[in-house]
């Protein structure tokens, strides 16, 4: 299978915010380049969703006269690299606000997270800095760039800075009743044991 690359592949077929992956944001060979991205298929195995979508030529499954359709069961059940928690949320959002507003919104919290990562990480948050701008309100993440800043100066080490922005995304999560972990899909069920 060979993919059409898209325009635009920081915004999946599917509705996952490629641009908040951690492994977006990775140098190397194991840099993913988004939703059939230059080089996509070196990356990853086929995806089910890309494939329909690219043969019905549309960018994004709510164009779609079926979506959502069944390969969207259990999708937001569990989380892989990246968080599927408001995929289709945000899909909702895409086609109700239009794809170009919807990009500039998803480029505003990528901008944000390039300076977290850039300034902020201590080569252990990466996961939780994406997670964080994927889930939290982007009106509240604006301002974390001047918050970060006023409170940088407290803050000699980067392992300080790190856990300074940590704190301060977690406060952001708590007020907006939001859990900042990925939830990881469990292939098994563990036995329930009587003592």
């Amino acid at each position: 299978m060979k993919y059409q690359q898209r325009k635009y592949p920081q915004f999946s077929a599917c509705g996952l915010n490629c641009g908040l992956c951690p492994r977006h944001h990775t140098a190397g060979a194991s840099r993913c380049p988004g939703c059939a991205g230059y080089d996509f298929l070196s990356k990853h195995p086929t995806c089910g969703v890309l494939t329909c979508s690219q043969r019905k030529e549309i960018d994004y499954c709510y164009q779609c006269s079926d979506f959502p359709c069944e390969k969207y069961d259990g999708a937001a059940d569990s989380d892989s690299f990246i968080t599927h928690q408001n995929q289709m949320k945000d899909m909702y959002k895409a086609k109700s606000i239009g794809i170009d507003i919807y990009v500039k919104e998803l480029n505003e919290r990528i901008s944000i997270l390039k300076i977290l990562l850039e300034n902020y990480d201590d080569g252990r948050r990466k996961s939780f800095f994406c997670t964080a701008l994927a889930l939290l309100d982007l009106h509240e993440l604006k301002s974390l760039p001047d918050l970060l800043a006023s409170e940088a100066q407290q803050a000699q080490t980067l392992k300080e800075r790190a856990a300074m922005a940590a704190r301060l995304l977690q406060a952001m999560a708590e007020k907006q009743n939001v859990s900042l972990k990925l939830r990881k899909k469990t292939n098994r069920q563990i036995p329930y044991v009587s003592l």
